[in-house]
């Protein structure tokens, strides 16, 4: 007695059955590509999974939800507009936030945070010292707790 197989299971069989074609794994490999992002400061790179049409400051705020879940040091914040992506090999200006990352060719990067400058019109050394405690030298001397020992 031969079964027939029902609609279900006909369509199970031919997905399978196409799954190794060469078709199918360039659509979906082409799709994603693995990135390796160093952050300045960091023990380590982070590496994760992104679409090639992901747009880089998309890419920029999911490294940063992503270094912070793994407890890093420094914490580094969540705001993208403060970060810059740069390509890990090449000596060239920071990505556009707004391309796909995938048209740049690139899997290793390179995360910086931006430099603040002071907006502030006061003189400079009103800006780096608000109370005189005996300066950077007396400050140092705090923060390493520098103790005679007598015997």
């Amino acid at each position: 007695m031969i079964m027939k197989k029902s609609g279900v299971e006909k369509k199970v069989v031919h997905k399978y059955k196409n799954k190794g074609t060469c078709e199918n794994e360039k659509t979906r490999n082409g799709e994603r590509f693995l990135i390796t992002i160093n952050i300045l400061g960091s023990s380590g790179p982070i590496r994760f999974v992104v679409k090639m049409k992901d747009v880089v400051s998309g890419v920029i705020e999911s490294a940063l939800k992503y270094y912070a879940r793994e407890g890093r040091i420094p914490v580094l914040g969540s705001d993208a507009t403060h970060f810059l992506l740069y390509p890990a090999n090449a000596a060239c200006d920071a990505l556009n936030p707004l391309e796909p990352i995938g048209s740049y060719g690139a899997r290793n990067f390179v995360l910086c945070k931006k430099k603040v400058f002071s907006t502030k019109s006061e003189p400079l050394p009103k800006l780096i010292s608000t109370k005189n405690n005996g300066g950077w030298k007396a400050w140092l001397n705090r923060s390493f707790s520098f103790k005679t020992i007598s015997y």
